[in-house]
């Protein structure tokens, strides 16, 4: 038997080469390099949003002498000029009203025909669902000439002003809206246990009141982010907008940036202020990100494999 004298140190024994090439594999498996691939993704785009911000501070000459320099003068008078020439105060007032307002109509009339989607036993219940999937695939191109047309004979017989108005483009973003709607609260509303309604049901409550006051607290996850996205998808929203809407005072955003834009390439590019035309656009979405982003990933998360 042998004793280990004091003072001396022993080393570590090497760790098995069968517990090297494990831990090797573990981290060259699909799921390590996919969270390898978005953690990258997540950097490029953070470098980007603090680029672009960085920009929107520096005049038109450093940023052709440095592209990505950082701004030594920070010119916040950028964004005081880009919200002046270019009407971003009410093109802001636009796109919230258009955005909100289509987000709630939108919601308020999918989440009835997902829940009757999700709830049927009739045959017709599967094509019907995958109808509105299938309005999915459908290009904006195709249909904006169709639907510029059909609103143009709706307002010439009912006297309703539906073009260069908030009205219009509402009814259009609630029609735009349908096929992703309906189809992400059909498969949520598939996660939610039917025990709950039975049990409303044997309680004397009707349809409607279950509906109303059981599966739609259920549901709210859900019913935020189709809400969310539907903002967003609104708000970020050109070509519909920049062929329904004519006149300056009813630009939404997107398009207050592109006549920006425009009257920049006549009266000589101010860079920092197109960036900071940019951002303004940005920062809204970026917050509602992060303000409701858990909810966002739980209602997107709640109905797959449903």
């Amino acid at each position: 038997m042998t004793t280990r004298q004091p003072g001396t140190l022993t080393r570590p024994a090497p760790a098995p080469l069968c517990r090297r090439r494990r831990g090797l594999s573990q981290r060259l498996r699909p799921a390590g390099l996919g969270a390898a691939a978005v953690r990258a993704l997540c950097a490029v785009n953070i470098l980007l949003l603090v680029w672009m911000v960085a920009t929107s501070l520096r005049g038109s000459k450093d940023i052709f002498d440095d592209p990505v320099g950082l701004p030594t003068h920070p010119r916040w008078s950028n964004y005081t000029a880009a919200w002046r020439t270019g009407g971003f105060g009410q093109a802001m007032a636009n796109s919230l009203f258009a955005s909100l307002v289509s987000a709630a109509i939108a919601v308020a009339i999918a989440a009835p025909a997902a829940y009757a989607l999700s709830r049927t036993k009739r045959r017709s219940g599967g094509p019907l669902t995958m109808l509105f999937a299938l309005g999915l695939g459908v290009p904006v191109q195709l249909i904006i000439i169709p639907v510029y047309v059909a609103l143009t004979r709706i307002q010439h017989l009912t006297h309703l002003k539906l073009l260069d108005s908030m009205q219009g483009l509402v009814l259009v973003y609630v029609g735009l809206a349908m096929p992703f709607t309906v189809f992400l609260l059909t498969g949520y509303f598939r996660a939610l246990p039917v025990e709950v309604e039975e049990a409303a049901c044997l309680d004397g409550a009707g349809a409607v009141r279950s509906f109303v006051r059981i599966v739609l607290p259920m549901a709210r996850n859900g019913l935020i982010t189709a809400f969310i996205l539907q903002v967003i998808g609104a708000w970020n929203e050109t070509m519909f907008a920049l062929v329904m809407l004519t006149s300056s005072g009813s630009r939404t955003l997107p398009v207050a940036l592109l006549s920006f834009i425009d009257q920049q390439q006549y009266q000589g590019s101010d860079w920092g202020g197109l960036f900071a035309g940019v951002v303004i656009i940005m920062v809204p979405v970026l917050v509602l990100f992060v303000v409701l982003g858990q909810r966002l990933i739980n209602g997107m998360t709640a109905g797959v494999g449903k």
